[in-house]
Order: C-alpha cells, then sequence, then structure tokens
C-alpha cells in the first residue's frame, strides 16, 4: 500500500511539472516607447511567424552593453539564416534615456531599441537584473530566458534560436 501511494503521488507530480514545463508564457500587451517617444504595444511587435530576442539594459549596465555588442556581431547572420529580430529594450529612467540615443548611434547597433523608462514591462515579466533575454517564438511565446552574459553567452543563445 505505501509502495501504490508513492507511486501515485510520484505520477501526479510527474504530471503538473511536464504541463508546467509545456506551458508557454505569452509576451503581455504592454506599452513601451520608440527612442522617438511614439508609444507602441509590445505585443503587436512579435507573433508575426518570426522569431524574436528582446534583451533589456541600461546605459549603466557594463554586461548589458558587452551583451549587445556580442549580439550585434552576429545579428545580421541570426536575421538572415533564422529570420530573428532584436529588440533592445532599455530600462533607462526618463533623465538617463538622453544617453540612450547617442550610444546606440555611436555602437552602430543595427536592431531595434525600445524604452521602458518606467518598468513596466520588466515588472510584468518579473525580472530584477539585467541583462535579461527573452526568446519568442514565431507564435509569440516565450521559449527560452537567460539572465546575465558572459563572453560566448551568444553561441548558446544561437543554439537555442536554431531549435525553432
Amino acid at each position: 500500500m505505501k509502495f501504490s501511494i508513492q507511486f501515485l503521488f510520484v505520477g501526479i507530480m510527474l504530471f503538473f511539472v511536464g504541463n508546467t514545463a509545456l506551458a508557454q508564457q505569452e509576451m503581455p500587451d504592454i506599452n513601451v516607447k520608440t527612442l522617438e517617444g511614439k508609444t507602441v504595444s509590445i505585443k503587436s511587435l512579435v507573433g508575426k511567424g518570426h522569431p524574436v530576442l528582446i534583451t533589456f539594459w541600461a546605459t549603466w549596465c557594463t554586461p548589458c552593453k558587452k551583451e549587445m555588442d556580442a549580439i550585434n556581431d552576429v545579428y545580421p547572420d541570426w536575421k538572415e539564416d533564422y529570420g530573428l529580430e532584436v529588440i533592445a529594450i532599455t530600462i533607462d529612467n526618463i533623465r538617463a534615456l538622453s544617453k540612450v540615443k547617442p550610444m546606440v548611434a555611436q555602437k552602430g547597433w543595427e536592431f531595434q531599441v525600445l524604452s521602458d523608462s518606467k518598468q513596466t514591462l520588466q515588472t510584468a515579466l518579473n525580472f530584477q537584473t539585467i541583462p535579461q533575454s527573452f526568446l519568442l517564438d514565431g507564435k509569440g511565446h516565450i521559449v527560452y530566458s537567460h539572465n546575465g552574459y558572459a563572453p560566448g553567452d551568444e553561441y548558446h543563445l544561437e543554439d537555442e534560436i536554431k531549435k525553432l
């Protein structure tokens, strides 16, 4: 009897864990801003049949800038090979936002840069530290997330992109 109850408990736990792992989180319908101040729904930018990488960063975050430089180096290949679009979202506050456009231009980042200065999207996605990246499939579901940056992380990210 004891064995049957334990077996049943393990089976139930595996069922819930398996179903939770298979559930895909969708990008919340939150508005962010372009660097020109135009409001755009983040949900309107995803789920268009191609993968999207959304990465959160700030001008004061050295690992963020290193990650974005590394992604920028491989972005043309990823765009061509996988149809990937990259959206970089700064969480710089309103005062620091004036530094973003010049930095993007100086760095030559080729991807779209948006602003979440009130950190509304960050709060909805429930993360605290940056850099934080989310890989979305062509339907707009979050299929992978990664926090932090170490040189070479972009190659692991490419492995995740290939799975799509």
